[in-house]
């Protein structure tokens, strides 16, 4: 008895045994072949709409240019000036005053600062955690060798009183300490330049010591303010 899906089966493979012409795109004339390859039907229209569109853009904006009002009121009169028949912005290295700098500078101190006792506040917290977890007598050993061992990245000892993941996340523990702490000392420092560099635009006499003035050698500058009498 013949399956019912047989002929339908055997007409597709023969169907697809047949061999096939290669249905080939349309070739430039002889005539045109200098222009290379002939373009297809959807590629023009996709290059004609983006041509009619830059070319209605262009008319739009001439049409703009020759109604323009030359006496209209625009920011850029009081913000340009004319040099050799040329619009030139001003300057901008004096925009902000003074009083406006100090001003910022104050609040990017204060950000900073907010960051370094955010930073403290986290490394206390994480060191009071691993304190802890040190003064248990089960893992005191352990947690003495992770300290040691947690700047050095080397193997931990195994432990068959502490699991696996437990001593993973105690040495993972240790090394974000050893990171805040790095990252708390920058902050510190960036903080420590910042307040510098403020005081030294404030107002009064100051004298730069030289290094022979020293009475503890450094790297960074020390100034010394003259002390003026307030009324």
């Amino acid at each position: 008895m013949e399956h019912p899906n047989f002929r339908r089966f055997f007409l597709g493979c023969s169907s697809n045994a047949i061999p096939r012409r290669a249905h080939r795109e349309r070739a430039q004339p002889r005539a045109r072949k200098k222009f290379g390859l002939l373009e297809k039907h959807k590629v023009y229209v996709v290059r004609a709409t983006a041509y009619h569109k830059k070319e209605q853009t262009l008319q739009k904006l001439k049409e703009k240019a020759a109604f323009r009002n030359p006496d209209e009121f625009y920011f850029k009169i009081v913000k340009t000036k004319t040099v050799d028949r040329v619009h030139r912005l001003e300057s901008r290295a004096n925009k902000y005053t003074p009083e406006e700098l100090t001003l910022m500078k104050t609040q990017d101190i204060g950000y900073i600062l907010q960051k370094v006792l955010t930073e403290k506040k986290k490394f206390e917290k994480l060191t009071a955690t691993l304190h802890s977890l040190d003064n248990q007598p089960s893992n005191r050993h352990e947690a003495e060798e992770i300290a040691s061992n947690a700047s050095e990245h080397s193997n931990l000892a195994a432990s068959a009183d502490l699991p696996s993941i437990i001593r993973r996340k105690t040495a993972a523990s240790y090394r974000e300490l050893e990171a805040r702490k790095s990252r708390m000392r920058d902050l510190e420092k960036l903080y420590m330049d910042m307040a510098m560099q403020k005081e030294l635009q404030k107002t009064g006499r100051k004298r730069k010591f030289r290094e022979d003035e020293l009475v503890i050698p450094t790297a960074k500058p020390v100034y010394k303010w003259r002390q003026e009498r307030k009324q």
